[in-house]
Parts: C-alpha cells; sequence; structure tokens
C-alpha cells in the first residue's frame, strides 16, 4: 500500500496547484503559491422519494457537485495578476481577476508523492474562482484567504 504523502517543502514531492484560462489554449499556467490546507469535494446529489408499499425512504444517487477549497497566503503577483481584470492568462488575471470578471479557469492539482517514493496522481477539471476572503489581523499579520474552485463537470484523474 503506498499512502499518498504531500511532503510539505519537499521540492517536486508537495501538493501544489496550477490555473490557466480555460479557453486560452496557450496560456501554460500559472502555479498558486503558498496553499496552507486543501479539501477535495465530490459530493452525490441523493433524490429521495416515499412509497406507499414501503417503510422506509429510497433514495438514487444523482450529479455530484465538485469543488476546491483551499485556504492560501497572499502573494500579490498571484493573487492580483499582472494585469488584473481584462487579462487573458491566469498569471495576468490573478486570482483575484479570475473571480471577477467570471473567467472560466483550468486546474490541475497535485496530490502530492506517494509515500513509496513514487508519483502520485493530479486531479484535473475546469471552474471557476469563488469565496475570496482574504483577512489579516494583529495575530495573523500576513493577508489570508480561502478560495473555493467550484466545478463545472467531472474531475479527471491523471
Amino acid at each position: 500500500m503506498a499512502y499518498i504523502y504531500p511532503a510539505p517543502g519537499v521540492t517536486d514531492a508537495e501538493s501544489t496547484l496550477t490555473i490557466s484560462v480555460a479557453s486560452n489554449g496557450s496560456d501554460t499556467g500559472t502555479a498558486i503559491p503558498a496553499l496552507q490546507d486543501i479539501t477535495v469535494n465530490a459530493a452525490n446529489d441523493v433524490f429521495t422519494w416515499t412509497q406507499l408499499d414501503q417503510g422506509s425512504k429510497l433514495q438514487i444517487a444523482t450529479t455530484a457537485t465538485n469543488s476546491l477549497g483551499m485556504n492560501l497566503v497572499l502573494d500579490g503577483t498571484t493573487f492580483f495578476g499582472t494585469v488584473g481584470s481584462g487579462g487573458a492568462t491566469a498569471a495576468e488575471l490573478g486570482i483575484f481577476g479570475a473571480s471577477t470578471d467570471k473567467t472560466k479557469i483550468a486546474f490541475d492539482l497535485y496530490l502530492g508523492d506517494n509515500d513509496d517514493g513514487t508519483a502520485g496522481k493530479t486531479l484535473s477539471g475546469e471552474g471557476y474562482v469563488t469565496g475570496l476572503a482574504p483577512t489579516v489581523s494583529a495575530d495573523a499579520p500576513v493577508w489570508v484567504s480561502p478560495i473555493t474552485i467550484t466545478v463545472d463537470g467531472d474531475y479527471t484523474v491523471t
């Protein structure tokens, strides 16, 4: 058995997120630095009904709601982009521009290497950046923000 071990701080073994503009085939992607945590959501909806001849409710799985949730320490260039709103690539838009422009992004989330040293899996897909809420405080004197990528469709695992 090989456990997924993202090896925080170990180059080429840690979990990484790369985003690009989905409609721009020449966008090589931008790595999102300073991830604090990552949550992968793959939640099937369930349709529930009752029947007069059954003592319990019946259920069937329907379409899934997929999303990536994470927190990150803000890097000014990655967050605001090199151009900002109206940019053509993820690097130009930044996370904030991709959210405010409602730009569909493509993402690749490398989960990290396995504990036996073999390469791990990558989740890929397309979606939209939502849920930005940067905060700073005296106890945490760097800007930190949650970020959600709501996935349009299915994940691809490679």
